[in-house]
């Protein structure tokens, strides 16, 4: 007998029951990772037929990226770009959360 997706088998009897999962909902606030710079970066897409492709090259600040853009501009004429952030997040619990798992040594 096959086994459905969810299903366990119970080892005594051999028979199939649906498998309960619990969920807690834990409210996880997503902040930026300050342990890693964020990039930014943009490409060059002006051009009717095909796209000039010239490209700022990555940056930890956004400074240098308009810069490129706005020499780029001036040498080419090329007014439009694709504009590319990058960072890291992370999850974090809620204080609360963190508290009540180290007093209960580990779970909640």
């Amino acid at each position: 007998m096959e086994q459905q997706a969810g299903a366990a088998r119970h080892a005594n009897t051999g028979e199939t029951r649906k498998a309960r999962r619990v969920f807690r909902y834990v409210p996880f606030t997503i902040e930026q990772d300050v342990t890693a710079e964020p990039e930014y970066e943009a490409r060059c897409v002006s051009g009717d037929e095909t796209e000039c492709g010239a490209r700022s090259g990555t940056h930890c600040h956004p400074g240098p990226v308009e810069e490129w853009q706005r020499k780029h501009t001036q040498e080419t004429r090329h007014t439009r770009y694709r504009r590319n952030f990058g960072d890291y997040a992370v999850m974090q619990p809620p204080a609360e959360w963190v508290a009540l798992v180290r007093a209960n040594g580990g779970t909640a």
